[in-house]
């Protein structure tokens, strides 16, 4: 009677399981969802804003081109105003036949902007400055070919483990020999602007909005 029991109890659990997962659809544990909860398409275009402005708040614009000195290449900042959404980008996942990004996996993030500059707007780590000893977000990656060559190419985007929105991190495994410096992506003040890099502080938190 007990044995019977047991497994009557592990059936019906294992059924709520199968229940639970088909109602979260397909890669619903891991899947990075827009600020409307749906999940971030491959083919999409979002708007990354900081997670206490996605939906109205005041902690700055969204993220953007701009020249740090006048010239080539562009890096990424965040806008100052709040009311700014910044440019679109797109998530393109290191497997072209995902769909959907999930977390902690490696994409290119690429900028849909225009710009001046003749070059693509992927977004890359830069190395050491030598003026700030900062690393900053440039844009001129290229798109695809996961490898030593393009290693500085590739984020993540991770859960924010304090609340609500996600953090970008830089730390790619395209490249299980290459010695990278892993870190999240947040916020140097400069002069009054906001430029993106690796940061050892608190990391940039940020939702996605559908362009």
């Amino acid at each position: 009677m007990y044995t019977k029991s047991f497994f009557l109890c592990q059936i019906l659990i294992l059924c709520s399981y199968c229940v639970l997962s088909h109602s979260l659809g397909p890669g619903s544990f891991l899947a990075v969802l827009d600020v409307d909860g749906q999940e971030l398409r491959a083919t999409g275009k979002y708007y990354m804003l900081p997670a206490s402005n996605s939906r109205g708040g005041g902690a700055g614009g969204g993220l953007a081109l701009s020249s740090r000195d006048g010239s080539c290449p562009h890096y990424v900042m965040q806008e100052g105003h709040a009311q700014s959404n910044g440019h679109p980008v797109r998530l393109l996942p290191v497997d072209k036949l995902d769909r959907n990004i999930s977390l902690s996996s490696d994409v290119n993030i690429v900028f849909h902007a225009a710009t001046i500059c003749v070059q693509a707007t992927g977004w890359k780590m830069g190395g050491v400055d030598q003026i700030t000893g900062r690393r900053y977000l440039k844009t001129g990656a290229l798109i695809g070919r996961p490898g030593a060559s393009t290693v500085s190419n590739w984020f993540k985007v991770e859960k924010n483990k304090y609340g609500d929105g996600y953090k970008i991190v830089f730390c790619p495994s395209v490249c299980s020999l290459c010695k990278v410096v892993c870190g999240n992506v947040g916020v140097f003040v400069e002069n009054g602007k906001k430029w993106l890099g690796l940061s050892d502080g608190l990391p940039l938190i940020v939702n996605f909005k559908e362009h």
